[in-house]
């Protein structure tokens, strides 16, 4: 019984990070359309928390492998070292209204682990995460970009009613919304319990022969519900800044960004399509947990550009950038004193040999 409690304890760090994440990058997701008010934020949040937790616990294992391959924790000490310092450090941002990338922040944490226990960080994995870091706003920016262009042509044609439009937008708003909630659960949880996966304390619970639940999807269930907890406590401040602050958008337009951002995460996270990729050899998205707040970012400039790029925020996104950089720098270090710390302090195992 003590071990479990200690094991929960531990764990709490995870539920630490989805909540810092609902506070962040699924902020993102409705940011556009609470920012231009064709949805309330209670409506946006309720509808994001219920696809985010679906997502998790129905997709989520294919980021994860990524993250495994770039740090193997073995210890669950470890594990809640590097899950706090990768939430803290998102906080941290978040509370400066920064949309950072809780991707960019497990991965510096994860080098923390690496360093102190002496493991060497795989650069082939680290060089494929950090080229989404690159990739993901420019994708963003050219989807947002194509869909612009392609709603724009269909407007041009159709004669459509103001008041329909209205409500024709605000429909797509949230079945967008819904369906970049669902992708996001499926790409981020990794960022979240990813970390736990090998010193989970969960076992497999048998429904039936052909219907159980895993330890790993217990996993992505408790990060899903503290992600929602985060989405309705600390989300409005980062969806005001990504809504409004970047490039005044209008409510069309905050649709396109929604679903280019949505495309984005689903095709960082879909097995499915990598499999039917791979096996027609052709080339296929890495299974990688990108950065939402960095896709919906690329869409918005991508938005900005395509309208022809006056009232780009570049202060704004100069600050962002700078967030960008700091990230994984800060969470590295968090990462590698709250290990030494916890060790040497409180004598708990962060690795084992």
């Amino acid at each position: 019984m003590q071990g479990s409690l200690v094991a929960m304890l531990f764990l709490s760090a995870g539920l630490f990070m989805g909540w810092s994440l609902g506070g962040n990058d699924a902020a993102n997701i409705f940011g556009t359309a609470v920012g231009t008010r064709m949805v309330k934020f209670s409506t946006a949040a309720i509808i994001c928390s219920v696809f985010i937790t679906i997502g998790a616990v129905a997709s989520g294992s294919g980021a994860s492998h990524t993250l495994g391959e770039l740090g193997s924790i073995n210890a669950i000490g470890g594990a809640f070292a590097v899950s706090a310092a990768a939430a803290f450090t998102v906080m941290l941002m978040s509370s400066k209204g920064l949309p950072v990338s809780t991707s960019q922040a497990i991965v510096g944490a994860i080098i923390g682990w690496n360093l102190f226990a002496g493991t060497n960080t795989d650069l082939a994995v680290l060089y494929k995460i950090a080229g989404t870091w690159v990739f993901t706003p420019i994708l963003a920016a050219f989807f947002a970009i194509l869909f612009y262009w392609i709603v724009k042509r269909v407007l041009e044609n159709t004669k459509i009613h103001i008041v329909q439009l209205y409500k024709y937008t605000r429909i797509a708003l949230v079945i967008s919304g819904a369906f970049g909630a669902y992708s996001l659960g499926a790409n981020n949880i990794a960022n979240v319990m990813g970390v736990f996966i090998n010193v989970s304390p969960f076992e497999t619970i048998v429904i039936s022969d052909s219907l159980q639940i895993t330890s790993t999807q217990q996993l992505f269930l408790l990060g899903g519900l503290a992600i929602s907890i985060g989405v309705f406590t600390y989300s409005k401040k980062v969806m005001m800044t990504v809504g409004a602050s970047i490039f005044k958008l209008s409510p069309i337009s905050a649709c396109i960004v929604v679903l280019a951002t949505s495309t984005v995460l689903f095709l960082f996270s879909s097995e499915g399509l990598n499999i039917w990729l791979t096996t027609r050899n052709l080339p296929a998205f890495p299974l990688v947990p990108v950065s939402q707040s960095q896709a919906v970012v690329g869409a918005i400039i991508g938005i900005g550009f395509a309208k022809g790029g006056k009232n780009v925020n570049f202060k704004q996104l100069g600050r962002i950038g700078a967030g960008w950089i700091l990230t994984p720098l800060c969470s590295m270090i968090i990462s590698f004193v709250s290990l030494f710390f916890l060790q040497n302090v409180f004598m708990q195992t962060v690795f084992s040999i």
